[in-house]
């Protein structure tokens, strides 16, 4: 399968905003090991301005916009260090490519990051995107690395987008707040009744919440491609999605005719 998979600030920092060590190896070693198993792989990948807080030990995550775009500068350095040195101990080499809202709106552009994204998959390369917080601002107040996985699960024609979060899936309730939510399994279609069970903004550390999350299964699944939101904890848990066990909530591709 070709499978791109999205990991949030929340799922590879500590609150503290430093690297949450541990997992992001366990993430790597279950990536690398889904591509020798022969899948192709791509990695969006938050945490830029987060990892730059840390490193730039900040208090907290700024909220002007010249500092942002300072600590995404850092920050991008050490997480394409961080992947690069990891995913190099398995034999796997990967790409950097960050992306803003023109590259994605303008046709020509678009066209030119799809071949990208081609030549690097049959050149056996792991490409990691991320957002280019340092230059687009409207993106870091959108912080929309959801919709930039559907976008580019749509661009190359996925068969799958896995949303790795903070929370287990789509619920009929906030379950942070409701006890009573339960979490919904499977979506076959995105109605307006679904669209309002999102929430507000995410954790702390990352800004996405529920609503860029559903707007992100509209795009992929009108594009064919399934869509899974789960809990990015474990990073094992992407090897029983592959395998199409019940995780999560999974949207539903519309088949494309």
């Amino acid at each position: 399968m070709r499978i791109v998979v999205k990991v949030g600030t929340s799922t590879l920092a500590h609150p503290t905003g430093r690297l949450n060590i541990q997992r992001v190896e366990m993430l790597v070693k279950v990536l690398s090991d889904l591509k020798n198993a022969g899948h192709e792989m791509v990695l969006v990948s938050s945490g830029a301005i987060g990892m730059g807080v840390g490193k730039l030990l900040l208090s907290g995550r700024p909220t002007d916009m010249p500092t942002k775009q300072a600590a995404a500068a850092v920050g991008q350095c050490e997480l394409m260090y961080t992947y690069d040195k990891l995913f190099g101990e398995y034999n796997h080499t990967v790409a950097q490519i960050l992306l803003t809202g023109e590259d994605i709106e303008d046709e020509k552009r678009r066209h030119n990051c799809e071949n990208t994204l081609r030549r690097l998959l049959e050149l056996g390369a792991l490409p990691i995107i991320n957002e280019n917080d340092t230059v687009s601002t409207a993106q870091i107040e959108i912080g929309d690395n959801d919709t930039l996985s559907a976008i580019v699960g749509r661009s190359i024609q996925a068969d799958l987008v896995i949303l790795l979060t903070d929370i287990d899936g789509l619920f009929t309730a906030d379950p942070h707040k409701d006890p009573n939510g339960k979490l919904i399994p499977q979506v076959e279609e995105i109605t307006p009744e679904i669209m309002k069970l999102a929430g507000g903004a995410g954790s702390k550390q990352g800004t996405g919440g529920m609503a860029t999350k559903l707007l992100a299964a509209q795009i992929a699944t009108s594009a064919g491609c399934d869509m899974v939101i789960a809990n990015g904890k474990k990073p094992e848990i992407l090897y029983r999605i592959v395998d199409g066990e019940a995780v999560g909530t999974k949207f539903v591709g519309k088949k494309q005719g």
